[in-house]
């Protein structure tokens, strides 16, 4: 998770809560009807369950493997944007005064609109980011969860109202109309360098330049929407779901049987707790289920990295931190200037 505090066994514990309790109520009734109701059938052979513990076990380890490349990408992707960014608006800066000692009243206006709507590029990226998609059902789930109550920005309030400071009444009304809003705003940017450029205030070779870093960020925002609009793939995410309940059942019906078998050689020299060392497996079949499922969730939270889960890359934190560099950059009033995003709960969004 991307919480600021480390990631405690603690923390882990609460997360896994709900299933701890029926794991444990689970192997319990298995165990009564074992041994109180005397159903000795209720069990299968340790070895073909144990065959299939295997079989899982690489399945989950693929799925997490799988799965952790995919946040790990976004994350580079994202860092991408953050380095590219911050070079867009100090080349755009420099390179409308590169032999005089500051830049004129129509330059400093020009950098800031640029600026802005730099910013709007950013806010519009992050939203479609957080487009729900069908797959992704990881937010409601958790956040019913009061462990887990945390702030996602682009939930709280629409889009529009998010661009209307960065851009004028005619590019607002452009970038709406448009699906592909980013793409629309970088458009606008792209046309705006071009004008720079025809009034004589950019040099060719620093139109070049911009319009190369403009490139870099259509091809990272690419790249971030591929990420969003292709799932993890379902055959691969069902089938080790499936795998995991399957041994998650057939284990407790065989750990049982050897526990009894235990409990009768334990009772040939202490009878009481060879009585009652069957109730033992109840611990035992809980952590192992508990460690299964616990990888499988892993996986599955790291399947979606821009669904709006606490296991997911930070964007709305990266976005607010590259509009305050970038403003700050171009000397913007601190006024203006949005504060951070609140972490509920210590946990990035």
């Amino acid at each position: 998770m991307y919480i600021l505090r480390r990631f405690s066994f603690k923390s882990v514990l609460i997360w896994t809560k709900r299933e701890i309790i029926f794991f444990t109520v689970f192997s319990t009734a298995v165990t009564i009807l074992y041994e109180l109701l005397q159903i000795k059938w209720l069990q299968v052979p340790l070895a073909p369950v144990a065959l299939v513990g295997t079989a899982v076990a690489f399945m989950v380890g693929f799925q997490n493997n799988a799965a952790y490349d995919r946040i790990w990408e976004a994350r580079k992707i994202w860092g991408g944007i953050v380095n590219a960014s911050r070079s867009l608006i100090i080349t755009l800066k420099d390179s409308f005064y590169m032999h005089r000692a500051e830049a004129t009243k129509s330059e400093t206006e020009a950098i800031r609109v640029f600026t802005h709507r730099h910013v709007a590029w950013l806010t519009a990226l992050r939203y479609a980011m957080r487009t729900k998609k069908s797959w992704e059902t990881s937010y409601e789930a958790i956040h019913e969860m009061e462990t887990y109550k945390y702030n996602i920005p682009e939930y709280n309030s629409p889009l529009e109202a998010e661009l209307a400071p960065h851009l004028s009444k005619e590019e607002l009304d452009m970038v709406m109309a448009h699906d592909n809003k980013p793409n629309a705003i970088i458009s606008l940017q792209s046309k705006h360098l071009r004008q720079l450029t025809d009034e004589k205030k950019l040099w060719d070779f620093s139109l070049l330049n911009l319009q190369q870093l403009l490139q870099e960020l259509t091809a990272l925002q690419g790249k971030s929407e591929r990420i969003k609009n292709f799932p993890y793939p379902k055959q691969y995410g069902s089938i080790g779901y499936h795998f995991v309940h399957i041994f998650m059942w057939l284990l407790p019906m065989a750990i049982i049987p050897t526990f009894a078998i235990m409990g009768m050689e334990i009772a040939k020299t202490n009878p009481f707790i060879g009585t009652y060392f069957v109730w033992f497996n109840i611990p035992f079949t809980v952590i192992v289920i508990w460690v299964f499922n616990t990888m499988l969730r892993i996986g599955l939270a790291g399947e979606n990295p821009f669904e709006g889960s606490p296991n997911d890359v930070p964007i709305s934190n990266i976005s607010r931190g590259i509009t305050r560099d970038i403003l700050q950059i171009i000397e913007e009033d601190p006024e203006n200037i949005p504060p951070p995003f609140e972490n509920i709960n210590n946990i990035q969004m």
